[in-house]
Formats: C-alpha cells, structure tokens, sequence
C-alpha cells in the first residue's frame, strides 16, 4: 500500500514538471540558427527539444535497423537461427530481467510476487529448467505444497533437473514424516549425484533410522571416497555401524556372523566401550579368556566404565572375591586415580568383607566428587562395619539427591540415554551418545551404576544381591520417613 501511493506521487510529481517545462519553453524567446551548406534553420527552444527527441529515436531505429541488416546477412550466409536469435533477444532480456527480480523477490520473503515473476520469466523464456526451481521455492515459501509437488515433477521429467526434483519430492516426504518414501528418494538422488554431501548425510541417517547398517556402511564408505569425511572420523563411524550390524546379527541368532561382526567393530575403534564388551563376550564365550582380557584392558586405559568391569566379571564368573580383587588389579592399573577405578575396587572389597580397605579405597571420593553410587557404596561399608542405622540412613538419604556420575549423553540435544545407541532417541543423531557427566543432576540412573553390580558370579546370586540391596534402600527410607512422623 505505501509502495503504492509513492509510485502515484512520483507519477503525478514528473507530470507536472514535463507540464512545467513544456510552458517554460513555449514562452521562452529567441531561436536556435542552424546554417549548414547554405541553408539556414531557425529553430525555437521547444522545436530545439523536438528536434533532439525525434534525432535520438532516429538513432535507435538506426541501430535497430543494423542489427536486423547483419542478422539478415548471417541467415543469408547459412546461420539458419540468427533471425530467430535476433528476435528473440528482447524476449529473453524479459525473461531474465523477470528471473531476477523473482529471485530478489524470493530472498526477501515475498513467495507471492516470486510467483508472479517466475511465471513472466516462463512467458518469455520458454525455459522450464530455469524457472521451475523458481516456481517451486516460490510455492513452497507461499505454503501452495500441492504446486510445489506438482513443479518437482516436471523437474524429474527433465535429465537435466532430475536430482533438483527428487531432492525436493524426498525433503516434503521428510516433512510429512513418510520416511519410507523419502529413503527411495534418497537412494535415486544418491544414484544420480554420489558427491553430494547433503544427500550423503540424509541417506546416512535415514538408514541409520530403518537400522539398515550394511548399506549405511556403504554409504559412509562412499563418503570417505568422495573425500566428505576424515579417516579417523570414517573409522570412527564405520566401528558404530560394525557395533550395530553385530547387534543385529545377535538378535537373529547368527553365531558365526555375529562373531565376526563383534570383533570386526572392536577392532575398527577399539575405544568404542560397546564395541570392546560385545567383543570381549564373544571372545569369553569362545573360551578365549587371553584375548577378552586385552581388549577390556586397552579400552579401560581410554576410558573406565562399568560395563568393561561387567565383562571383565563375566570372564571367570565363579571365582572367589578375593581372586577377584586380585585380579582385577591387572585391569585397573593404568588409571588407579580415577573415580569408576575407586568405586569398582571398593565394591569388589565390600563383597570381600574388608571394609576399612573399601573406605580407604575411596578416599575423599564422596566429599571431592559426590554421586550416588559412591554414597550408597559409603553406606554399604558403614552397615558393614555396623554403624548406627541413623548413620546408614543418612548415606542413603545423600544418594538419593546426589549427582548420577557420568551417563550416556547426547551431544546435540544434551539427551540422557540408559544405555548407549547408535542413534539418539530423542533427535535421531547419528553417532552422538558419549559417557560424560550431565550438566544437571536429576536424571536417570544408568545401567551399570545400581549398587554391587559384579561382587558375585551368577546372574541369579547377582539378581538376588541387587533385591536385597533395594529392599534395605527401601526400608531405610520408610524408617527414615516415619521418625519424622508427628505421631512419633
């Protein structure tokens, strides 16, 4: 509307200025003389711009008309199109004076004018591979879908625009949440155009999303030839993609393939802490004990982790607690400061029965870095020790506000996960879970982190164990609540 009104303005302003000149130049006296080869002209200030109006459009007809002169000479000669060509000129200076300004139109947001443009520059142009792309981003930025749709399949029809149009078609199918359909689109577009990095990545997911982890391999290999991604971060995520592909095989009761794949993802990223279990069980599982020990004890030296100290049980699970002490001393010995290192030995002495060990084992752990585990482990050692149940309750009641400790986070959306994917549950990022402490301390307790997890051997004796604790937890807290009781 504004736009508008200053156009009228402007208009009406330059009229009467053309109307002011015109009268200042009628009334104006004296003339121009023109003398040339003995004529003379006089001409009068109104006829002097007459004159030149009329010279300048003689001019352009002249060139007009040299322009059609050569054009006729060259279609003379045998260039069959210069004629057509020549016409044509002013048509495509339309054409592409509307596709800019479609285009300006579309950078700033206006979806309806760029519509109106694209289909000018389409009158003039004739030229749908151009202004296609442009009809479609106009219809989308307008919210016309069906247009949209419509528009990307004439530019599937076209050998020249087919990836353009089938990337569109599979973006509407994203938004409409038919993944299905948008993972054939992905494959066509990824047929036709393999370097393409964003393709790459949405094909990559989407797999990744339908746990089809033999051709998302394929795709990250194609993305480490085509030079997308480094080597570390290919091995990285190729291990990722071996780890699920192994888990699949598990669940289908493949042993032979599962064997392989296990070791296969070990090897590729021996830190990848998933990876060393799986690997380690099947090679306890083969009565390779020698071989399982190595690999938990190259991942442990990376990064300590409850479900390595499991797998570590589970090879000699019927051992004593005292020859678990022992030898559980051989894997621990690279890190003998480190939070999950005091924590796992001192659960192992708990068991043991030596609790002044358990409590020098810990040390300052639960006044330097506080969490749940390490309060209920200091609550085990006082019962053990026997404390007052006023004591015992107190630890108890610190574990149940204390922080969690490190859990499977999310490093896109921040994500607590209980045991680690491949794909994040809550934004489905590929390859994002790491074993860090949350910035916040009320979040779930993870696996491997319920109290005594490994002092006995059998999963029954283990299941047992993990009752009884509860149950004492749980009486602790009833006693606890009722000493508060105003009927007390």
């Amino acid at each position: 509307m504004l736009w508008s009104l200053v156009k009228i303005v402007f208009f009406v302003v330059l009229v009467a200025a053309l109307a002011f000149g015109g009268m200042f130049l009628i009334d104006s006296e004296g003339s121009m003389d023109i003398a040339f080869m003995g004529f003379k002209i006089s001409l009068s200030p109104i006829k002097v711009v007459i004159a030149v109006v009329v010279l300048l459009v003689a001019a352009w007809l002249l060139l007009k008309l040299v322009g059609l002169c050569v054009a006729l000479m060259k279609f003379l000669l045998g260039d069959e199109t210069a004629l057509s060509r020549y016409f044509d000129r002013n048509r495509e200076r339309k054409g592409f004076d509307a596709m800019a300004e479609g285009m300006m139109a579309l950078a700033s947001g206006e979806g309806r004018v760029a519509m109106a443009k694209a289909s000018k520059a389409e009158k003039y142009l004739r030229k749908p591979e151009l202004t296609n792309l442009l009809t479609a981003q106009a219809a989308e930025m307008t919210g016309d879908k069906r247009k949209a749709q419509e528009v990307y399949r004439r530019l599937v029809a076209d050998d020249r625009t087919r990836f353009v149009g089938v990337q569109g078609m599979m973006k509407h199918k994203l938004e409409e949440g038919d993944k299905d359909t948008a993972l054939k689109l992905a494959e066509k577009a990824f047929a036709l155009k393999p370097k393409h990095v964003e393709m790459q990545d949405t094909l990559l997911q989407l797999q990744a999303e339908k746990k089809d982890w033999s051709a998302a391999r394929s795709t990250l290999s194609a993305k480490f030839k085509h030079g997308a991604i480094p080597r570390d971060v290919h091995k990285r995520r190729d291990a990722v993609l071996a780890l699920s592909e192994a888990k699949g095989v598990f669940e289908t009761g493949a042993t032979v393939e599962a064997q392989e794949a296990a070791i296969e993802a070990n090897k590729k990223s021996p830190d990848l802490i998933p990876a060393a279990v799986m690997a380690a069980d099947e090679y306890t599982r083969q009565g390779k004990d020698r071989q399982a020990t190595r690999i938990l004890k190259k991942a442990w030296d990376v990064q300590p982790h409850p479900d390595l100290a499991a797998a570590f049980a589970r090879i000699a699970p019927d051992e004593t607690p005292n020859a678990r002490i022992k030898r559980f001393a051989g894997l621990v010995r690279a890190k003998p400061g480190h939070p999950e290192t005091k924590m796992l030995m001192a659960e192992l002495q708990i068991a043991a029965e030596d609790f002044p060990a358990a409590r020098r084992t810990l040390g300052d752990l639960v006044e330097n870095s506080p969490t749940a585990r390490s309060m209920t482990l200091m609550a085990a050692i006082e019962r053990g020790e026997g404390s007052a149940d006023a004591v015992v309750r107190g630890w108890l009641t610190r574990a149940l506000t204390a922080p969690r400790g490190p859990q499977w986070m999310c490093d896109k959306c921040q994500t607590v996960h209980v045991s680690w994917e491949p794909i994040c549950a809550s934004c489905s990022a590929f390859d994002t879970l790491s074993w860090r402490t949350p910035a916040q301390s009320e979040v779930s307790m993870p696996a491997g982190t319920e109290m005594l997890p490994m002092i006995v051997g059998s999963d029954t004796e283990v299941g047992a164990q993990h009752e009884q604790d509860t149950d004492f937890i749980e009486d602790a807290i009833i006693d606890e609540e009722n000493d508060k009781s105003p009927t007390e």
